[in-house]
């Protein structure tokens, strides 16, 4: 299992749009065969800040996540645009 979380900072008035694209990004995501979990969050105190916290069964289905068409327009082309900075914390389960 493959689990890690995204941390994006964007400007204020971008918040709308972000939320209206991660909300297309999300519905595809979760469609994907490997996806286990994808789950956009907006920070608590940080209104301009989001944290996405993914799972796949593994290499091979995060590698089909960041190849897909939805990934590409989504993220890619769109969230990679607005963002004013990125972060990524690969996790490892305790059990």
């Amino acid at each position: 299992m493959i689990s890690f979380t995204v941390r994006m900072r964007f400007a204020q008035q971008d918040r709308a749009e972000i939320a209206e694209i991660l909300q297309a990004l999300t519905e595809a995501s979760r469609l994907e065969p490997g996806c286990v979990n994808f789950i956009p969050h907006w920070v608590q105190g940080e209104p301009c800040a989001v944290l996405i916290y993914e799972q796949y069964k593994d290499q091979m289905a995060e590698e089909a996540h960041r190849q897909s068409p939805h990934f590409k327009k989504y993220a890619v082309a769109g969230l990679y645009q607005k963002m004013l900075e990125r972060s990524r914390e690969d996790l490892a389960a305790l059990a």
